[in-house]
């Protein structure tokens, strides 16, 4: 049977939100869509689960394989610990039936289970349920959403092909960042889907920082670099991949700050040639795009405040900025305890 759309679900480890994911997308199945999880060698109860849930799934649509068997035109990703949205797959299919385009870029929300409160829909830049054939247009605003997820741009499977495998960096960490920029470049047609599509898990606590994963992250950005040199894509789309640069660099500059310290510096330290090597400008020139009419932003306040501390981290600066961000915390922390131990005042809890 030839399918519009392959929904692949990568699954590691992901025993307590498998079901849920997979149930979300059942739900919505059609003779039209398949089902793949790829089970990425989880060592609790994942695939047990899905094969559970396998079995109770009458059509041929539904398998346990790799993501090189998926036979779609189109190819969707849906994390393992996410949902699917309802509705999402027949917006999908009407965006495809009408338009055709390489590919679909889907709104989404940033999911907070355990604080509803806290969710949010992220909606892309590009107009709306309109074919845009403008390759140039579509990177300026790729570049200047950085949402860079597989799962919110649904491609083409032609779109895939023109890359050398494996597409995805592997054995790395952010694999999103290296791979749909370049799948993105490639892209002659796109239409905005403003349907939320996906939730989006946050997890109540920040992420384990380590070495790998600020050098990963980091690493992401030559390699998409290294193929906008080669495809020749417009000075316009490079100052704005050299914007969304930035912000990466300082996410994980702050980040690295996390670390003990001498580690910390060690990372900051190779950081910074990675950078160098992930921009076709500088910081100079990163200053004179946020102030051209022709740069598309969603914050050119940011974007200048950013750049300022590209600046700073590059020349060791972020670190006195850190420490003074220290101090005045250290300073409140005191202040508030001289207050609390002040005559009448309540004495301190015991744990």
């Amino acid at each position: 049977m030839d399918y519009a759309i392959s929904i692949v679900v990568p699954a590691h480890n992901v025993q307590r939100y498998i079901e849920q994911c997979c149930r979300s997308i059942l739900s919505q199945l059609r003779a039209n869509h398949e089902l793949i999880v790829v089970d990425d060698g989880s060592r609790d109860n994942t695939l047990a689960l899905v094969l559970k849930l396998q079995e109770t799934w009458t059509g041929s649509n539904f398998r346990n394989h790799c993501v090189r068997a998926a036979q779609g035109d189109y190819i969707a990703f849906v994390d393992g610990d996410d949902v699917l949205l309802p509705g999402a797959l027949a917006a999908l299919d009407q965006a495809i039936r009408e338009h055709r385009p390489d590919v679909v870029a889907c709104d989404f929300r940033m999911w907070h289970p355990e604080d509803p409160s806290k969710t949010r829909c992220v909606r892309l830049g590009y107009p709306v349920a309109k074919l845009l054939r403008d390759p140039e247009a579509i990177l300026k605003t790729f570049f200047a959403d950085r949402q860079m997820y597989i799962w919110s741009n649904v491609f083409r499977r032609d779109v895939y092909a023109q890359l050398k495998a494996p597409v995805f960096p592997p054995d790395r960490l952010f694999e999103d960042v290296a791979t749909v920029p370049r799948l993105m470049s490639q892209c002659r047609s796109l239409v905005h889907l403003a349907h939320p599509v996906i939730d989006y898990r946050q997890a109540p606590t920040a992420p384990v920082v380590s070495e790998k994963w600020c050098l990963d992250f980091a690493s992401a950005l030559p390699l998409a670099r290294q193929h906008l040199q080669a495809s020749g894509v417009a000075e316009s789309v490079r100052r704005h991949y050299d914007i969304a640069a930035a912000y990466f660099y300082v996410g994980v500059v702050k980040n690295s700050y996390r670390l003990p310290r001498a580690e910390g510096r060690r990372v900051r330290a190779l950081l910074k040639p990675i950078f160098a090597g992930s921009v076709f400008g500088d910081s100079a020139s990163m200053v004179a795009t946020t102030g051209r009419a022709d740069t598309i932003s969603n914050d050119r306040t940011l974007d200048a405040v950013i750049i300022r501390q590209v600046e700073s981290a590059l020349t060791g600066g972020m670190v006195v900025n850190f420490r003074k961000a220290a101090s005045r915390k250290l300073k409140l922390w005191r202040r508030l305890r001289k207050a609390k131990h002040k005559p009448g005042s309540l004495p301190d809890r015991q744990p």
